[in-house]
């Protein structure tokens, strides 16, 4: 069977998965800055990566996985100017930086637990890291690769790019930087415009500083995911994830940052998800076209139609392959409704299946096909159109045209459970009673296969009677090859 492969942003193809230390994986995802509620675009690299944690467990690697809090460094320009993102909310809601931190990033929490996201093994926060930072600027400006500017220190990216490549993860190229970038405000003491900051100095209007042998300030944003990813995981360490907008600068000056200072090429496999998109154009705070998670699960935004439940943006996501691009809309959002009540009557109608003593069912079979999916670069959009495929066997299961044994059906569920519950992550829909009874299912079965019995029967009329008042009692009801579906509309 073929291996995981993962698609390496770094060589810009798919690779064997192979563990630096098997069965160890150290996996490195990039977190939420928490000056604000999380929307929709957040949901995709929390899920996306919540799928790969789960994966990699399911086929045997114990998996640390870190993701960190942004709480300081993270500018309003997401460069070396402007205000702190958190300090910026902080004045203007009258706080102290970290009631807007901890207010936050309880909501972010409480929203991942909404889309049954599973904690990481770590969550450091920036703040919490001041020291190990400092020490990695040490370590640079001993490599030669950084120089110290008016109590800041920025990192020399033109002297590193003589020895190493600059732009590598990106494909951006030093001499295009050089002639498209401009002095901003605030850059004044830099080399070069691209120079990034490591240690910004702190002015006396900066709310969040920290002594440094430089001088009071605060590190630059792109340093602590260098720092704590190598503090938790090893100077060298398995896989890099985050979102495809976090690629340049933030992980090309990643890169840079552990080489200079370590010596070595940190991360072994990048991976990134692509953007969710509302008409074409990236969902974000700073576009002001988002729509928080909140705002979804209770239906209350312009843009919305209805509420969708959290397990209903899960499916929205895992729709997709994590690489392309997903675009925001309201039919999308209730096809995935849809799709995922259908997904679940799959799995409950296998309660409905008596088991017989021989098998015409080959479960392992099946599963080596939803394996291939995960294993080609995590397809859950793939894996979900294999799930879909089992309903075909299981309603002929339900209609006794197939035959399966205690065995084959006992492991049959067992593997729906694992792929649908364990490695996607989804949760039971909730159904009121009446329809979350097995009895229930039952009977809509039986009245089908009796309608089945007529029409073989050459007996229209009883086919037509049970189907005509089952659709008016609001089923919807689809003839297959195997015999038929059933699926309760709302």
């Amino acid at each position: 069977m073929q291996k995981l492969q993962i698609y390496n942003t770094l060589s810009g193809k798919k690779e064997q998965f192979e563990p630096l230390n098997p069965p160890f994986v150290g996996l490195y995802v990039c977190g939420p800055t928490v000056y604000g509620d999380a929307h929709l675009g957040h949901s995709r690299p929390a899920v996306t990566f919540d799928v790969v944690f789960r994966y990699l467990q399911h086929i045997g690697h114990k998996v640390r996985y870190v993701r960190n809090i942004t709480d300081v460094g993270h500018l309003a320009n997401d460069s070396d100017d402007g205000e702190d993102k958190i300090a910026k909310k902080a004045r203007l809601e009258q706080l102290e930086p970290m009631e807007v931190v901890q207010h936050y990033t309880k909501r972010y929490h409480r929203n991942m637990d909404a889309l049954n996201v599973l904690p990481p093994s770590i969550e450091p926060t920036a703040s919490g890291h001041i020291p190990e930072q400092i020490e990695m600027i040490k370590q640079i400006l001993k490599s030669g690769f950084a120089y110290r500017k008016n109590r800041s220190v920025y990192f020399d990216v033109e002297k590193y790019n003589k020895e190493n490549h600059y732009g590598k993860l990106s494909g951006r190229v030093l001499e295009d930087l050089l002639s498209s970038t401009r002095e901003l405000d605030g850059q004044k003491g830099k080399k070069n415009s691209f120079d990034f900051a490591l240690w910004k100095k702190a002015d006396s209007s900066h709310i969040m500083r920290w002594k440094s042998p430089w001088g009071d300030g605060f590190p630059g944003w792109h340093l602590e995911c260098s720092a704590m990813s190598t503090k938790y995981l090893g100077k060298q360490f398995d896989i890099h994830g985050g979102g495809m907008d976090l690629m340049f600068p933030h992980h090309e000056c990643e890169i840079a940052q552990s080489k200079a200072a370590n010596g070595i090429d940190s991360v072994k496999y990048w991976m990134h998800n692509n953007m969710i998109t509302i008409n074409g154009q990236k969902m974000g705070k700073s576009l002001d076209n988002f729509i928080t998670l909140d705002d979804l699960f209770a239906g209350n935004n312009d843009l919305l139609e209805q509420a969708y439940s959290p397990m209903v943006i899960r499916f929205f996501v895992l729709q997709a392959h994590y690489r392309s691009t997903l675009d925001f809309s309201n039919d999308a959002l209730k096809a995935s409704e849809k799709g995922l009540n259908r997904l679940m009557t799959v799995f409950e109608r296998l309660d409905t299946v008596v088991p017989t003593e021989n098998s015409e069912v080959d479960a392992a079979e099946i599963e080596a096909k939803w394996l291939s999916a995960m294993n080609d670069d995590f397809n859950t959009p793939i894996l979900i159109s294999y799930l879909f495929d089992g309903m075909k066997i299981i309603n002929s299961l339900v209609a006794g045209t197939t035959s399966i044994s205690a065995n084959a059906l006992e492991k049959l569920k067992t593997m729906y459970k694992t792929y649908i519950f364990d490695i996607l992550g989804l949760l039971p829909t909730k159904k009121n009673t009446e329809t979350d009874n097995s009895a229930f299912h039952s009977a809509i079965d039986l009245l089908l296969s009796l309608r089945t019995d007529a029409k073989n029967n050459k007996d229209w009329a009883t086919a037509d009677k049970i189907r005509d008042e089952l659709t008016k009692l609001g089923f919807e009801v689809k003839d297959t090859k195997e015999g038929f579906e059933w699926l309760l509309k709302k």
